[in-house]
């Protein structure tokens, strides 16, 4: 008879993903010996050879690459039990594992979190910060509940929430000499030496994407995985970028730099909330993104305060504000 356990399952599943039972056993808060305990009795169990041991850790075999999909969407599948079970008790409370952009999370977190901790104070909050294939893999898998992301996401059996526009700003030196009133254009871009982050981040695709642009001699990442990297090269001179106006009031104090509007319309990027479909917590996630609206209201307002819409109508837009 096979007798296996949702803690072997755990296990496995812990070193599926590391591929090393000393990262694997970390992640579990247990030793390595007995996590390798638990993973020889799921193979006698199995009768199956899942993994091989090599010099650097340890390769799945392709029964054990299967055993690993599977157990991954039997955990994910129990989680969502436990969350079905714990439906009854109040929005927003027990564990929350939030995944979150790093476009977004150094300007929303500030903001948002301090409503989270008043409005919901029985709320266990569980932060991971990554690119968006990573998250959304590991809300696939179960690892997380719920992501904060720009849309549109690839992947099925999810349900999204729109929340808000995120319009994108051009940054460029605070010396650099402008005409009055200009409006950017993807062809003043074209011309620039234009700086974005590394290869993985949506930011970087959005932005080219707007600008046509995917194979210019001008465009430079410097491996660059920050914002504010990327936003302190603008301002000793280096180049331009794109900023989203929720990162404005961050990544402009304490630095010399123009800001200008697009011409209309005016690229920007949606955010949302993402989930698996299969969930029962939706309420807990609808409450979410109204916190989220709120907590991303003034810091739009003050963005478009600051440096003011191209005007509609024929009338004459406002002049861009330079910011120190």
């Amino acid at each position: 008879m096979i007798n296996i356990t949702l803690k072997q399952l755990r296990y496995f599943d812990a070193l599926a993903r590391e591929l090393h039972f000393g990262r694997a056993a970390e992640a579990c808060s247990v030793t390595q010996p007995a996590l390798s305990m638990q993973i020889q009795e799921f193979e006698q169990n199995l009768q199956m050879h899942l993994i091989e041991r090599t010099r650097s850790g340890v390769q799945l075999t392709p029964q054990g690459a299967e055993v690993a999909a599977r157990a991954a969407r039997i955990l994910s599948e129990t989680r969502d039990l436990i969350d079905l079970a714990r439906a009854g008790q109040s929005v927003l409370s027990g564990a929350l594992r939030f995944g979150v952009i790093p476009s977004i999370a150094p300007y929303i977190l500030p903001p948002l979190l301090p409503i989270l901790r008043r409005e919901h104070p029985d709320l266990e909050l569980s932060l991971r910060e990554t690119q968006t294939h990573a998250l959304v893999q590991e809300l696939a898998d179960g690892k997380l509940d719920v992501l904060l992301l720009a849309l549109p996401i690839k992947h099925s059996d999810v349900e999204v929430e729109a929340l808000f526009e995120d319009r994108f700003v051009l940054a460029l030196p605070g010396d650099r000499e402008m005409t009055e009133d200009v409006r950017a254009t993807p062809e003043f871009v074209e011309h620039e030496r234009l700086l974005l982050l590394e290869e993985g981040h949506c930011l970087r695709d959005q932005a080219l994407s707007y600008c046509e642009l995917q194979q210019v001699k001008n465009l430079n990442t410097f491996g660059a995985s920050s914002l504010s990297t990327i936003v302190e090269l603008v301002a000793a001179g280096h180049g331009i970028t794109l900023l989203p106006e929720i990162s404005l009031g961050v990544e402009s104090r304490g630095r010399l730099l123009n800001l200008m509007r697009f011409a209309e319309p005016e690229p920007e990027r949606q955010l949302g909330l993402v989930w698996r479909a299969t969930s029962p917590r939706k309420s807990d996630f609808l409450e979410l993104a109204r916190i989220v609206r709120e907590a991303a209201e003034p810091l739009i307002r003050a963005a478009r305060e600051g440096v003011p819409p191209a005007a509609a109508n024929g009338q004459k837009p406002s002049r861009r504000k330079k910011i120190v």
